[in-house]
């Protein structure tokens, strides 16, 4: 007989044959054990599900999904109905999970019924595995969750949350229209319900892995998606989230800014900013990672070449935005 697992972990991957051995094994070292990995190969061409294949064979809590190419959000969801676990974990194909990460998070998911999503402190690695100097504390800047998310994405990734599987019962799916920022649009459904907490580990337990790419981002992609996040939100709540208008689309315009700088466009990078500082100049001395991206753009050639040593190239990609 089947016994029903606590945790569901669900690992979208596309083309990620050089990564995804890495990631699954971080799950076979986790510290608790309850749970089931969906591995969702959304149409790759590679030898992704291959790989995948031999830790099915060898552990009966692996299984292998295969769908047509459908992007992240498409990938998430369909893991998400095949899940069987009261608790949902999000890993990407690339990423990788500290030892302690999921019994460090049912826990408190156990403990504390008013929180509905919990995450940790987390750190960027490069292609190779190594660790950069770049950490996401995940503390939000604001006291109000929503008001929080729409300057930052705290929960910082999608490889990062764990969530009760109920929510997407009272919030949708995530949103396959949407290329980019889905993960954010899914946690302000949560944060509008005004019903379930975030809870923040401080302990870093998520690897996030940046990956070289001759590409330079979606930009455009990106801006049009952040808009449709932002104005979404405004009207599930618009009494409280118009007077923060600005602010947030001051954050996003930085936040496009930095990707521009990461990418090596720096005339697209001063247009953001530029931007950024007709929004809410504010957001530049309130807050220090705003501020480092403002200097960054202003002094080019130092900032690049402290991301090259950093990442190992000035031209850096996170998978499919």
């Amino acid at each position: 007989m089947l016994t029903t697992p606590k945790v569901s972990v669900v690992v979208p991957a596309y083309n990620v044959s050089g990564y995804i051995q890495e990631t699954l094994i971080s799950l076979e070292l986790q510290t608790f054990s309850d749970f089931e990995v969906l591995v969702v190969d959304d149409g790759s061409s590679d030898d992704t599900a291959a790989i995948v294949k031999k830790f099915e064979e060898r552990d009966s809590r692996f299984q292998l999904l295969q769908k047509s190419n459908g992007g992240l959000s498409s990938a998430r969801n369909y893991g998400i109905r095949h899940a069987r676990g009261k608790y949902i974990a999000l890993l990407d194909g690339d990423d990788v999970y500290h030892k302690d990460k999921l019994a460090t998070h049912v826990d408190r998911l156990d403990r504390d019924a008013d929180i509905g999503v919990v995450y940790s402190a987390s750190q960027t690695i490069r292609d190779d595995g190594r660790p950069t100097f770049i950490s996401l504390s995940g503390k939000p800047i604001h006291s109000n969750l929503m008001l929080a998310l729409l300057c930052k994405n705290f929960v910082g990734h999608g490889s990062n949350g764990v969530f009760r599987r109920c929510l997407v019962d009272e919030v949708g799916e995530f949103d396959e229209d949407l290329r980019s920022w889905e993960d954010v649009d899914f946690w302000l459904r949560i944060a509008a319900t005004q019903k379930w907490g975030f809870y923040r580990e401080k302990r870093i337990l998520c690897y996030y892995r940046v990956r070289p790419s001759g590409l330079s981002f979606n930009l455009m992609q990106m801006r049009i998606c952040g808009e449709q996040v932002i104005q979404g939100a405004y009207r599930r709540s618009p009494e409280l989230i118009e007077p923060m208008l600005p602010t947030a689309y001051a954050y996003m315009y930085r936040y496009l800014a930095r990707l521009s700088l990461q990418g090596g466009d720096i005339e697209t990078a001063r247009d953001f900013i530029d931007q950024a500082l007709i929004c809410d100049k504010s957001i530049f001395y309130r807050d220090m990672r705003s501020l480092l991206t403002l200097v960054s753009v202003r002094f080019f050639a130092i900032a690049k070449l402290a991301i090259g040593r950093s990442l190992g190239s000035a031209k850096y990609a996170k998978k499919e935005v």
